[in-house]
């Protein structure tokens, strides 16, 4: 065989490789899975009072053996993953407080910090301007991790009427 030909032969080889890898990243992309899939979220809003004091109720049901962490997470380490509720409106708010419940305190091989798991509520507090009934839009930045891996971040939205 000439050299020609192998060196054709090599090429060709390397890139069906090539192609095989690519396809074999393409359906492993395509394979995975965010946060928001083993957490459901639900939110209700009541009524503005004469004040424009509105509360938001948070529900988050989090698929078992999964958990995502509390806010505050305690670890300065895992701050950056901790849940995180921002509510936003077209009128900008006069105020927001978020109310988030107590995690579950964890001792992992010496790392401690702070979860939840199976369904939590999360109450907020907005003060809109008064006579604004403009809709509202409520989101979540979470991650879900089990014992073994943890799935990517998701930013959850919601939007109320």
């Amino acid at each position: 065989m000439s050299r020609t030909a192998t060196r054709y032969g090599v090429g060709i080889g390397a890139l069906a490789l090539a192609a095989v890898l690519v396809g074999d990243a393409g359906m492993a992309l395509a394979q995975v899975k965010k946060s928001d899939s083993v957490v459901k979220v639900d939110a209700k809003a009541d009524k503005p009072d004469a004040n424009g004091k509105q509360i938001i109720t948070i529900t988050l049901d989090i698929d078992k053996p999964w958990h995502i962490y509390a806010n505050p997470v305690e670890n300065e380490d895992l701050a950056n993953v901790q849940t995180v509720v921002k509510i936003a409106s077209k009128n900008k708010l006069e105020d927001v407080k978020v109310a988030y419940p107590s995690g579950k305190l964890q001792n992992d091989a010496g790392v401690k910090y702070k979860t939840y798991e199976g369904k939590i509520t999360i109450k907020a507090e907005v003060k809109r301007a008064r006579g604004d009934n403009s809709s509202l839009e409520v989101s979540i930045k979470l991650q879900a991790c089990n014992d073994k891996t943890c799935l990517f971040p998701a930013m959850i939205k919601k939007e109320l009427p």
